[in-house]
This record gives C-alpha cells, structure tokens and sequence, in this order.
C-alpha cells in the first residue's frame, strides 16, 4: 500500500483592513442674513389741511437747510419720513409746504429712534 500524503494548505494570513474612515457631522447650515440697517423715524402728529403737504429740513442723511424733504402722509393727522443709518443726532424743522417753518427751536431725534412730534405753526 502506497501511502499518499495529504499536503494540507496552510490558510493565508488574515489581510488587515483598513479601520473605517469616520466621516465628519456635516457642518450646521448658517443662514446669512442682512444686517439690519439702523433707521430714524420721524413722525408729526398733525392734520395741515387738505392739499398741504408736510416737509422736512435739517442736518441728517438726505436732509438740508436749503431744500426740504417731503414726508408720507399714512394718516389724516399722521405724517412720516425714514432716514437712512446716521451715527450723529439727526437736527431738523418742520415746514407745511416747503414755505412755513415751524415755530421754536430745532428737534433733534437720536439714530435709530422712532420719535412723534406735534409741531407748532
């Protein structure tokens, strides 16, 4: 009898993986917003009569002493004008029409504010 010999195959050697790349959290979402602009907001409280229009004249964004800005009439005795940011005080008068100035001194309204007046004539 013939012996035969069995040739047993070592098993192979395990391969060593790569350890599982952690994937990092995606990042939050960061909604960008505007900045909000900082506005004045000047008002006067009073009716002028039908067909007058209220102006605005002064020292501030988009105002002068030579030349007035009229403001939106958004009630029968409510008159409105926004300014732009401003980092000084905004100094101004009151003038039916452009023509009549408001009577007494100057108004003076801080940045950012939202301030009503009854102005004098």
């Amino acid at each position: 009898m013939k012996k035969t010999s069995k040739l047993t195959k070592k098993p192979a050697p395990a391969k060593k993986s790569k350890p599982a790349a952690r994937k990092a959290p995606p990042a939050p979402v960061v909604k960008k917003t505007a900045p909000k602009a900082i506005v004045t907001t000047i008002s006067a409280q009073l009716d002028i009569g039908f067909g007058n229009a209220l102006y605005l004249r002064g020292e501030g964004p988009g105002l002068s002493w030579d030349r007035g800005v009229a403001m939106d009439c958004v009630a029968d005795d409510r008159w409105t004008l926004v300014l732009a940011e401003s980092a000084l005080p905004v100094v101004f008068k009151f003038l039916v029409n452009d023509e009549i100035w408001s009577a007494g001194v100057d108004y003076t309204a801080q940045p950012g504010t939202s301030v009503v007046f009854t102005p004098v004539f």
